[in-house]
């Protein structure tokens, strides 16, 4: 059987990189993120999963109850998938809560937060193992953070160590592991996380890096972006 962790589609937070941790707060889909569910249906076969898993943010459980249709199997939600805990950023520009975490790192809290980036990683890593308990093919959908983060592991370098940041995840993307792979890739990702951390975003042949000043890179960028400065593609927004 296979799992398949996708991306919550647009909201108008994520359309402007605002950050947001609270699942109390009602963000919603935009119209394009609704629309970009249509890409669901060719790349996941849908009529055919067993389970479907979401995190507690409404934007995850609507991404997960529109793709499923009605009548649909019922939604599991797992708060072990929701999103960062930004604390003081919560609602700001992605960038704001960077600067801090390019000079604190990955391992502090943030001001009234209640994990740190790497914690928060760990428990999202948790929930994604637990879906072998449950009955697939199965649909899990999360955010950005954790999906970014599965297909670092599939595209690193032997030896490379996790980075600080990651390149934003594509919205409605699945990222399918089958059940035999899946133990593997979370106890590799666990491992990752215990290591230690690239602090630095270092560019490469096919990517631009996005600074702050004279700071550290804190955003990797596709250099097919057209976007002005301002509006470059950030992680896990």
């Amino acid at each position: 059987m296979t799992t398949y962790v996708l991306r919550h589609g647009q909201t108008n937070y994520s359309r402007r990189y605002l950050v947001n941790g609270d699942p109390t707060k009602p963000i919603r889909l935009s119209e394009e993120g609704r629309r970009s569910l249509n890409r669901g249906w060719s790349s996941v076969p849908l009529h055919s999963v067993k389970t479907w898993l979401a995190s507690e943010f409404p934007r995850a459980q609507q991404t997960a109850n529109l793709l499923m249709g009605v009548p649909g199997p019922e939604l599991i939600t797992d708060p072990r998938l929701n999103g960062l805990d930004y604390g003081e950023f919560e609602g700001n520009p992605f960038l704001e809560y960077a600067v801090w975490l390019d000079g604190h790192g990955a391992h502090e809290r943030p001001p009234g937060g209640s994990e740190s980036q790497r914690e928060g990683i760990r428990r999202m890593l948790s929930g994604v193992l637990a879906v072998l308990e449950h009955p697939g093919p199965r649909v899990l959908v999360a955010h950005g953070l954790l999906v970014s983060v599965l297909l670092w592991r599939r595209e690193r370098t032997p030896g490379g160590a996790m980075p600080l940041f990651f390149p934003e995840a594509p919205y409605i993307e699945p990222v399918a592991i089958p059940d035999n792979e899946l133990p593997t890739l979370v106890g590799a990702l666990m491992n990752d996380l215990e290591t230690g951390v690239l602090d630095r975003a270092v560019g490469s042949g096919d990517r631009e890096v996005m600074r702050i000043g004279e700071g550290a890179a804190v955003a990797t960028v596709d250099p097919v972006s057209h976007h002005s400065p301002d509006q470059k593609d950030l992680p896990h927004a």
